[in-house]
Order: structure tokens, then sequence, then C-alpha cells
């Protein structure tokens, strides 16, 4: 059987089994979303949002790119955003990063990845910034290193945006989460939160506008 066939198959049988437990499930499920979450992941197929945290369709607003970036000049990434936080309001929005990270790793050696290297980019800026500190560290360590510092460096992209600062200012939300997912063990590791009340560069904060 050819592969996207046994997907087809596989989706038949979970709906069937959804609908054999809860008959109205997705007459339910269709009707609205209401989700607490954004979740900003990385692309990697090793790192489903739903099933890593145990959540059921409805509950995560999901936005993955390579290396869970928040890149300013993004615009699929800001309209998830905005739709996130202005219509769906949600209350949480969490960054997620993991363990073994193709993108980053990529990102630390000099080789040429084609159109690619102009989203690395981003994550070579931030291994210049921390090139002492990395530069310590043997491969391993630096490559879990600067995942880390990936997370930190785009939950801080975060709260610098219009969309976020605005949120912060009108209505106090939402919380912005920085994790690491670890897949070695599947634990996750709640690293950073910020909210309306965290030390934003004044540069950035909104005081007053549409």
């Amino acid at each position: 059987m050819e592969s996207w066939k046994r997907l087809l198959l596989q989706n038949k049988a979970w709906s069937q089994g959804k609908v054999e437990v809860l008959p109205n499930y997705f007459k339910e499920l269709s009707r609205e979303q209401n989700p607490e979450f954004l979740w900003i992941g990385c692309s990697d197929s090793r790192v489903p949002a739903e099933e890593i945290t145990g959540t059921s369709p409805g509950e995560l607003f999901v936005h993955r790119n390579m290396a869970n970036l928040v890149v300013h000049t993004d615009l699929n990434l800001l309209s998830v955003l905005q739709y996130a936080v202005d219509h769906l309001e949600v209350k949480h929005i969490i960054v997620c990063g993991h363990y073994g990270c193709t993108g980053v790793r990529a990102a630390l050696q000099k080789k040429s990845y084609g159109m690619l290297n102009t989203w690395l980019m981003h994550i070579k800026d931030l291994y210049s910034d921390n090139r002492q500190q990395i530069d310590m560290l043997d491969e391993h360590a630096a490559a879990r290193r600067m995942v880390e510092l990936n997370v930190q460096r785009q939950v801080a992209n975060l709260a610098k945006t219009e969309i976020v600062q605005r949120a912060w200012r009108d209505q106090k939300r939402p919380e912005i989460h920085g994790w690491v997912y670890d897949m070695t063990d599947g634990n996750i590791n709640g690293m950073l939160r910020l909210d309306h009340e965290s030390d934003i560069d004044e540069a950035f904060q909104l005081n007053t506008g549409l």
C-alpha cells in the first residue's frame, strides 16, 4: 500500500473511533474554536504540539516554522499572531524549541543551504551575539545552549510586537512562555515567562494610539 493511502485509512479509523465514543464530537468541534493557547513551535516532525502536551483538537492554535522563529517581517507569523491575540483572545502564547533542532545545528555550521540561508541568518545573528559563551562549549552542549538562547530571543521578539504590546496595554494579556522540549525523554522545560508587567525596552512599549 502506498504511504499516502495509509494516512487516509488511518483518518477514517480515527474519525470513526471518535464518533463511537462521542457521537456529536465533530458537530461540537466544528461550531467554533476557542483555544486558550497559541503555540509557536518548530516544524520538526518529531515535535507534534498536541501530542507532547496531551491536548485535543481545539485547545491549541498552532504556528510552526523552521526553528520556531519570531521574525518581525514574517507576515505569516504576524497574521497568526494577530488573529490569535485580537480575535481568539488567547491567554497564553508558547514558544517551544527543542534540543536536537536541525535548524539550529545548521546555523552553527559554515555550509551553504541555498535559500534556507536567509532564514538561518536569524540564528546566526544570535550565535554571533553569544559567540564567546557558545565557543567555550563542545559541539553537543553548544547546540543545546543555542536552542535555549533561541527560545529566549523569540520570546523577546514576541513581546516587542505591536500586537502583544497593544494587548498588554489594553487587556493585560497574554502571558508569553518560553519552553524547550527534550526528545530524549519527552519532557518540556518551562524556561521563562513574560507578562504585561515584565520589563521591556521602552523603545518598544506602547502608551497611546490605536
